[in-house]
């Protein structure tokens, strides 16, 4: 290496530092600073976190379309998901009788949001949420998220466990 070379790999990145700290003074789309939670990122159109149990209908009991084929709970990764299988068959939205989970638990502090469950279910009864602000003070139960909580119509938004 000859001694002229030496000095210019930083003098290019004190440059590209400056003409950012400069820019990010002069142009509105440099702006990083975001001033959480009073301001907020739009969420990104792809983002997923993590699942959620789809009901049709009015009562999330009766409309839940999980059947508790236990697909998921085998195929999870981290083996987050619990879920207890109701002997009984009730009626769901529509009248027909299914079979439904009498529990259905997901540990969210281990789950790794790879939406594998998601794309095992036969009946899409689980998809993933963009709900992202999951902390609690509990550190055993405030993450472990009940069919209760889990159930949501076809939109989105997880209860958060504070709630």
């Amino acid at each position: 290496m000859s001694a002229p070379n030496l000095g210019q790999g930083i003098l290019k990145g004190l440059a590209e530092t400056a003409r950012n700290f400069v820019g990010s003074y002069v142009k509105e789309d440099r702006l990083v600073t975001v001033q959480y939670p009073e301001e907020r990122l739009p969420q990104k159109e792809a983002a997923r976190n993590f699942p959620f149990l789809v009901h049709d209908g009015e009562d999330w009991q009766k409309g839940l379309r999980c059947v508790a084929c236990l697909i998921c709970e085998k195929e999870c990764p981290p083996q987050c998901i619990y879920i207890v299988k109701d002997t009984v068959r009730k009626p769901d939205a529509t009248g027909k009788l299914q079979f439904q989970p009498k529990a259905f638990d997901i540990d969210t502090s281990v789950c790794m949001s790879c939406q594998i469950c998601v794309e095992v279910c036969p009946f899409d009864a689980i998809k993933m949420d963009v709900a992202y602000e999951l902390s609690t003070g509990d550190r055993f139960g405030g993450l472990l998220m009940s069919k209760q909580q889990l159930a949501r119509s076809n939109g989105y938004g997880i209860v958060s466990p504070r709630q």
